[in-house]
């Protein structure tokens, strides 16, 4: 009777011990996607400042041309037809 006791202590240590492993290796492969996906945002962000930069460059060469008067409208005819 005794050694029935250690038994399933035993069994149940050996129980937790694998539930521990399973639990290590999922926080390790989340830790892996979790990089991965700071990598992603990050490239992302990069990508989305330069667009921003463009853009404000683009913005101001269309002011620029624009200053000598000339207006962008709607759906009307340029003059010349």
């Amino acid at each position: 009777r005794f050694f029935h006791k250690w038994d399933e202590i035993f069994r149940s240590l050996r129980i937790l011990e694998q539930r521990l492993t399973d639990i290590e290796i999922k926080v390790a492969h989340q830790d892996h996607v979790i990089e991965e996906l700071h990598q992603v945002i990050y490239e992302q962000q990069k990508t989305i400042d330069k667009l921003q930069s463009t853009l404000t460059i683009i913005s101001k060469r269309i002011q620029e041309a624009l200053g000598d008067g000339t207006e962008i409208r709607g759906h009307e005819k340029p003059p010349h037809y």
